[in-house]
């Protein structure tokens, strides 16, 4: 069902709500078009006409920093106009209400919903729902998926290593709760990377994770050996119900990445994070600040890798070459 829902008839892309089911050429594209995008950065007019006259609506049932505002950017570089509703999910828990928010914006007129929801496989729901001219872009679900957050760390991971056959990829963290490392998982695998390895205490990890195509280490001294990229998640402690953890200090002693745990990896290895960054607590600020951090080209390639996703969404629609 999710292969066929993401794309229309032809195999192009049509909604981009999970990386699950997606090929490989499919994946290597959006990097490829984003790439077209990256050098835009250094341009005085930041804009090209792709979707002048269409209508995107950021609808964020969840607050967003980053997410939303390279999303915004990203629509009105492609020249599209820009619609921004951050909405309380109190009122839209159910589904029925969802869907009289849906429909309501659909006699608007518009071509595309960029998604963000607590509840896990709402970008589905509205994809299923949603008059067939229009894209719906999952901008995280509950803790299912990040897709386009996944795909902007595979563009910044190939900007910097190439190819993705030989690396060794550790995620480090809050695997349990964490809708990025899901996504990252099958982002990593579906590209060829040698090998993806989750590093957290058992508490952290959801049950049968091996099952997920990943090696499972609770030490992070010993998990961080030959490895090229790390990818450090922060303490969902908003979506944890109960005592997971004794204590943030504790956590950091033993799964907080510093700058002597860094050497253990491989001397060129780069560290990201998906953002917002608790500081003391997963990662030490000499290192998320230091010359092995790629924190913030993740965010500038968020821009580049949205455009691309937004646009090929729209080719059905005779806009985007």
């Amino acid at each position: 069902m999710t292969d066929n829902l993401q794309l229309n008839s032809e195999g192009k892309l049509k909604h981009f709500l999970t990386i699950e089911g997606l090929q490989k050429s499919l994946l290597t594209e959006i990097l490829d078009i984003a790439e077209s995008f990256i050098g835009m950065n250094d341009q005085q007019i930041k804009k090209v006409p792709l979707l002048r006259g269409k209508t995107i609506v950021n609808l964020f049932f969840e607050n967003s920093t980053r997410t939303r505002t390279t999303f915004e950017l990203a629509a009105k570089r492609l020249s599209a106009d820009v619609l921004n509703m951050s909405i309380s999910t109190s009122s839209t828990s159910k589904g029925e209400s969802l869907l009289d928010t849906i429909r309501n914006l659909e006699a608007m007129f518009v071509d595309m919903f960029v998604v963000r929801h607590a509840l896990s496989g709402a970008a589905h729901f509205i994809a299923q729902q949603t008059a067939s001219h229009i894209s719906v872009i999952n901008a995280g679900d509950g803790q299912h998926a990040h897709p386009t957050q996944a795909m902007l760390d595979m563009f910044t991971i190939r900007q910097i290593k190439k190819d993705f056959a030989n690396l060794r990829v550790a995620i480090i963290g809050d695997i349990l709760h964490s809708r990025v490392a899901r996504s990252e998982i099958q982002a990593l695998n579906t590209l060829g990377a040698a090998e993806v390895r989750v590093i957290a205490p058992k508490t952290l990890l959801p049950a049968h994770v091996e099952s997920l195509g990943v090696n499972v280490s609770h030490n992070l001294t010993e998990g961080l050996k030959d490895i090229d990229v790390i990818i450090m998640l922060r303490l969902q402690k908003e979506r944890m119900s109960s005592a997971l953890l004794p204590s943030e200090s504790e956590y950091f002693k033993c799964f907080g990445l510093t700058e002597d745990k860094l050497k253990i990896a491989k001397p060129d290895a780069i560290v990201m994070h998906p953002g917002p960054i608790n500081r003391g607590v997963e990662i030490d600020s000499k290192v998320a600040d230091g010359p092995q951090s790629v924190i913030l080209k993740q965010v500038s390639n968020g821009i580049a890798i949205r455009m691309a996703i937004m646009a090929m969404a729209m080719q059905k629609q005779g806009v985007a070459g």
